[in-house]
Order: C-alpha cells, then sequence, then structure tokens
C-alpha cells in the first residue's frame, strides 16, 4: 500500500470529511483510534503532549484489586523492531485508581476504558463491580494474559475454558461494555475468541504481546531481570493481522485490532483485515503524537478513496480465494 501523504489530511478539496465514527458493542467512538493498555499511563502524563480529545478511547493503565509493585528493573528493553518488557503489571489498585485517577479522567471528553486484571476469577468480578457504577468509566478491556495464580501459573488467556470463565465472572459483576484482550500465545487464537464471545463479552481486542527474551553476551545474562518478557512493536505486525483477519472471519463481535501499528497504514490494514477499531502501543512511548497522526492519516486515505464513511471499509479485504 502506498504510504499517505500526511500533509495531504484535511487538504485534499476532494469532498467533506469523513465519518470515522464507530461502534464497539455498546461502546460509541469518535473515531476507531485507541491508545493501548501500558502504553499511556493513566492519561495524565500525556497532556502536554498530546491533544487527548483527538483519541477516539484512552484506555488506561491495568489495574489489580490490591496495588502491585511490579517486577524488579530492568524491566523493558530495546530490540529489532520491537521492546521487550517485563513491567509485572505494576499499578495502583483499583480503590486508589477510582479515588486518585479518575476525578482527572472524567474530565475528559474521550472515552476511557479501564483495563483490569486478577490473580483469580474473583477478583476479576469484585474489580469489574467496583468500578460498574464509578462516573467516567466507559468500558472495561479484561486481559486474561496474566498469571492464574490459583492454577499454579496457567494464564486464564490460553486455557479456553478459563477464559470463559473469567469473562462470565466479569459480566456478572458489571453493566459496562466488556471488551476481552487476548494472548497470542495460544496454539488456535480463533477458538479463545469463540469461548469468550460465548461467555459475554462484547468485543475482543488483540493481540497482547508475544513471550520472547534478551541476552546480553558480554555479561551471559538476560537484559530482562525476569528473564523473559513481552516482545511488541513493529515486529509483531504480521503475526497480529494474521490472528486478527482469522478472528474477524469467524466471530460476529466487534475485533480491536493491536500490534505494532505506528502510522495510519499500519491501522488502515487492520480496518480492512476486519478489525473495527485499532489500539496504539509502542509508538506512544516514542512518539506521542502517534495516535493523532494516524486519525489524520485515516482521515486523508478515505478521502482520496471517496469514502464518506470508515465502517464501509471495515473488514474489505480482497483476499482472491474462497
Amino acid at each position: 500500500m502506498k504510504e499517505l501523504r500526511m500533509e495531504s489530511a484535511g487538504n485534499t478539496g476532494r469532498g467533506s470529511t469523513p465519518d470515522l465514527g464507530v461502534q464497539i458493542g455498546p461502546l460509541v467512538l469518535r473515531n476507531p483510534v485507541m491508545t493501548a493498555s501500558g502504553t499511556f499511563g493513566y492519561a495524565r502524563e500525556f497532556e502536554n503532549l498530546v491533544d487527548l480529545a483527538q483519541l477516539g478511547a484512552i484506555i488506561v493503565k491495568g489495574i489489580s484489586l490490591h496495588p502491585k509493585p511490579g517486577n524488579p528493573p530492568p524491566r523493558i528493553v530495546e530490540t529489532a523492531c520491537g521492546m521487550l518488557n517485563a513491567i509485572g503489571l505494576e499499578n495502583v489498585g483499583v480503590d486508589r485508581f477510582i479515588s486518585g485517577k479518575m476525578p482527572y479522567l472524567y474530565k475528559l471528553s474521550s472515552p476511557v476504558v479501564v483495563n483490569i486484571l486478577g490473580d483469580s476469577v474473583e477478583e476479576y468480578s469484585e474489580i469489574a463491580r467496583r468500578l460498574d457504577r464509578v462516573e467516567g468509566v466507559a468500558a472495561l478491556e479484561v486481559n486474561i494474559s496474566c498469571p492464574n495464580v490459583k492454577k499454579g501459573g496457567v494464564a486464564f488467556g490460553t486455557v479456553p475454558e478459563m477464559a470463559a470463565r473469567v469473562t462470565e465472572a466479569v459480566r456478572g459483576g458489571s453493566r459496562l461494555p466488556l471488551i476481552v484482550k487476548l494472548s497470542p500465545n495460544v496454539t488456535d487464537i480463533v477458538l479463545m475468541a469463540r469461548a469468550v464471545a460465548d461467555a459475554g463479552a462484547d468485543a475482543v481486542s488483540l493481540i497482547n504481546t508475544l513471550i520472547g527474551m534478551a541476552i546480553d553476551p558480554i555479561s551471559r545474562s538476560p537484559r530482562l531481570a525476569n528473564v523473559i518478557g513481552g516482545l511488541s512493536g513493529p515486529a509483531i505486525k504480521p503475526v497480529a493481522l494474521r490472528m486478527v483477519w482469522q478472528v474477524a472471519q469467524a466471530i460476529s463481535l466487534p475485533v480491536i485490532g493491536i500490534g505494532g501499528i505506528t502510522t495510519a497504514n499500519d491501522a488502515l490494514e487492520f480496518l480492512l483485515a476486519g478489525a473495527s477499531a485499532v489500539q496504539v502501543g509502542t509508538a506512544n512511548f516514542y512518539d506521542p503524537s502517534a495516535a493523532g497522526n494516524i486519525v489524520q492519516g485515516i482521515t486523508a486515505y478515505l478521502q482520496e478513496q471517496g469514502e464518506d464513511r470508515l465502517v464501509d471499509i471495515v473488514g474489505t479485504l480482497q483476499t482472491g480465494i474462497d
């Protein structure tokens, strides 16, 4: 695909501004570009760098029932075309999030989606219940990639039955729109998507990071204190794109694409593959304006293509195969 000329955004003179609005289950967004959890803090950290009103939605750092200190450093390592992280889900806990972070987030014009995580099914349910009636929370994104301590370290996101149990528990504790974030570290991503869809999810987001590691040959030691971590960034985009395309064909729920999206063309690839929206993650670390630029680039693309509505291009990939 030809790289878009960003300077053409809004200056093509080829018709009116297209409608970028999308609907993710009950959640209505002005445009499809969100910030991925864990890459945008609690939004306030970016207020002097980014026009937050440009964003389709803000997904805040993952929230657990109790505060988590995270893993010891080093927790982030740069790799070729990507980043390895082993933050360890550091966060302030749901009560401090509600009292200390939500008053600021509530004032923003962009919808706020809260990513939640737990060490047990009961914890997921309790977090959902505490957030259910908090003003300003537009939706929940359920991270099912964290370790299940009660199951001896087996991740919720790799066993369909456990993924369904978590989804059902959150659904039972909250009336908010429910997005379930899927792990790519599985044999069959479609099986996982179907499990959470049948259990009551309103949408799925994918992918989370791929498990990787990096080694310092001089010290002959891992570069991460945790030894292994999650790989994100442009290196994982082809894997993410493939999984989004497979899931979008298999389930009727909206799909949110994540994985190495740094430009408007990256986002458009996911939308054409069937994603109704996208999340920008690793790019926020080195270019805080990436999400806003992607919104402008999608607008320019639609104008150049003569499209009035973004939703009309979603899933229009022509593969040439049955």
